[in-house]
């Protein structure tokens, strides 16, 4: 990913992604979410993130990488990435499989 020469202070990044999320909270379907990614984002960090997105819910079921990457093309590496962010981020994947998982339902 291109650097800046600067980067934002920590309070500045965390005040820029709060006016993203706040961005993203304000759209009412899943058309209007889809628009401003396709807007925001470039086909690569799209297929980057479907690509993320993707493996969560065959993570959260237990399947092994090798399993996960058969069934979706995607890499091992980038599955690793996500279950470690699963067991060790911010929670964002479960909260957001489950509610999917809920409307689905």
């Amino acid at each position: 990913m291109k650097q800046r020469p600067q980067s934002p202070s920590q309070p500045q990044a965390s005040a820029d992604l709060d006016a993203l999320a706040s961005a993203l909270c304000g759209l009412k379907s899943g058309a209007e979410v889809r628009a401003f990614l396709e807007d925001l984002c470039t086909p690569s960090e799209l297929e980057s993130m479907s690509d993320r997105w993707k493996v969560v819910p065959l993570i959260l079921q237990g399947a092994t990488y090798r399993d996960i990457h058969d069934r979706t093309g995607v890499s091992v590496t980038t599955i690793g990435r996500v279950a470690r962010t699963i067991e060790l981020g911010s929670g964002g994947y479960r909260k957001a499989a489950a509610r999917t998982h809920r409307h689905q339902s």
